[in-house]
């Protein structure tokens, strides 16, 4: 399976946000949007990736104030990507090594969507379930 297949069945759709935009903000972001991670642009570029542990760990170190700092503040900047060929275990694999739960999927420099653990699980899983399925049928047609 790959992420371009995955992209294809859930959907592109990525939720940004600037560098500016406040900590409060993308709180209420990731809230209504009910994501755990936003996409940070600037000029359109990927300029780093925030998500909701970033957030709990500002409040952690700064308590209330920390809502109105930018998020460019707390956001990750050496963001790691996936590119729409890969193969859902070489980014489980990465994913895990890293312990990290959302890369963003750019082609040719350009964001072309956002990729959950949860949502490779899923695909996994199905993949395995279907391959028992597959054997399961084999077995009873012998």
């Amino acid at each position: 399976m790959l992420v371009s297949q995955i992209l294809r069945a859930k959907g592109d759709t990525v939720f940004t946000v600037g560098p500016s935009e406040t900590i409060a903000a993308v709180a209420a972001l990731l809230h209504s949007r009910r994501v755990g991670a936003l996409v940070v642009l600037e000029a359109e570029r990927v300029a780093g990736i925030v998500s909701e542990r970033d957030v709990v760990r500002a409040m952690a170190e700064g308590g209330g104030s920390a809502l109105e700092k930018p998020v460019s503040v707390v956001m990750t900047r050496d963001v790691l990507f996936a590119q729409p060929g890969e193969t859902v275990d070489s980014l489980l694999a990465r994913m895990s090594d890293r312990r990290i739960r959302h890369l963003p999927v750019c082609q040719d420099d350009r964001l072309v969507g956002i990729v959950s653990i949860g949502d490779l699980v899923k695909w996994k899983i199905s993949e395995v379930e279907a391959e028992a399925d597959g054997l399961k049928a084999y077995i009873a047609a012998s």
